[in-house]
């Protein structure tokens, strides 16, 4: 029973994944329809293809391919010249940038409505900033820290609600921490708080050590929740993505399609919530992630296309496709040794 209820966490992770992507590359189909863009093909994952099915009347070939690790509309004209006058090189430089973040756009707004969703739909988890008890074994109170105080400020970072709160302290409280709290209606100013630390995967953690005080589920409470959930977590993605630039974090903390596959499964053993709640991190991690100005990417097309508005002309499709098979190259490459770190960590 235990085996077959890890195939369905597994399965249901992989079809989450792949609608991910689906929603994805939904977006830049939508627009490229809209803006009547001429379209090869609309594929959901890569490789060789397991199923197909082509339009009688628009010839668009709708494919469903073996590895769920991307994804890709072709449009006519989009990687080189082409005399039709639909394709994608002939439209307005505004047609083909709003085609072109229209995929990152709709995971990023998709993960907004889930979040949005999954606050009004727990209202119980409203956590706010102010101090109801000390765990046993605290320190942060004895660097002045107090029950009572509403803690509007970490290291001059501002907090509204306990996620960001304990993220704040996640992150920074490695270090002692400068807190600006709220007492009895003054503004105090703690300097030098220390927290606990923890460490996983060899990366060191800072822990709050208090509980706070929840909020009353108004509807103006949950939309504030709905609002602070959603900018921590683009806040916890882009950062992350510093971290580990900056050698915080190593590259055992990367995960591909497989890794996340198994943290998934694992918060579909935690409940509903948690699974949800990583579907929406990932939705907008990788919204967030293909806005990045790299080849290859649709952060990197957007540059080209910007670099062609300033110019008024669009560089040569040669070197733009040269430029972006060299990206994917190295994208592929990078995506091979993640899995099989992924594969390798495993067992």
């Amino acid at each position: 029973m235990a085996t077959i209820i890890n195939i369905l966490q597994i399965l249901l992770a992989i079809l989450l994944f792949g609608f991910l992507i689906f929603i994805h590359e939904g977006g830049h189909y939508l627009f490229a329809r809209i803006f009547k863009v001429s379209i090869n093909e609309f594929a959901i994952g890569m490789g060789p293809k397991l199923l197909k099915w082509t339009s009688k009347k628009t010839g668009i070939v709708y494919s469903l391919r073996a590895f769920p690790i991307g994804g890709f509309v072709s449009m006519v004209g989009e990687d080189e010249e082409s005399d039709d006058p639909n394709a994608f090189n002939k439209k307005p430089v505004w047609q083909r940038f709003i085609i072109t973040v229209a995929g990152a756009s709709v995971n990023i707004l998709a993960g907004v409505l889930v979040m949005t969703i999954l606050v009004f739909s727990a209202p119980d988890r409203l956590g706010s900033t102010v101090v109801a008890e000390f765990m046993d074994n605290a320190v942060s109170c004895e660097g002045g820290l107090e029950v009572g105080d509403r803690i509007v400020k970490v290291e001059g970072h501002s907090v509204h609600i306990a996620d960001d709160l304990v993220y704040e302290i996640s992150r920074l409280g490695i270090e002692p921490l400068d807190l600006t709290v709220i007492r009895d209606g003054e503004k105090v100013v703690l300097e030098d708080v220390e927290f606990p630390t923890v460490s996983s995967q060899g990366v060191a953690f800072g822990s709050n050590d208090f509980y706070v005080y929840g909020e009353r589920p108004t509807f103006a409470n949950l939309l504030k929740h709905s609002f602070y959930r959603t900018t921590y977590t683009v806040q916890m993605i882009w950062e992350s993505l510093y971290d580990l630039v900056s050698g915080r974090y190593g590259v055992e903390a990367v995960s591909g399609p497989v890794g996340v596959t198994q943290a998934l499964t694992e918060a579909a053993d935690t409940g509903a919530y948690s699974f949800t709640h990583l579907a929406v991190v990932i939705s907008m991690n990788l919204g967030i992630m293909n806005l990045l100005p790299l080849p290859a990417l649709d952060g990197g097309r957007i540059v080209f296309l910007l670099i062609e508005a300033v110019r008024r002309k669009p560089l040569k499709a040669e070197i733009e496709g040269y430029i972006n098979l060299a990206g994917l190259a190295i994208l592929m490459l990078l995506m091979i040794l993640i899995c099989a770190k992924d594969i390798i960590g495993l067992f």
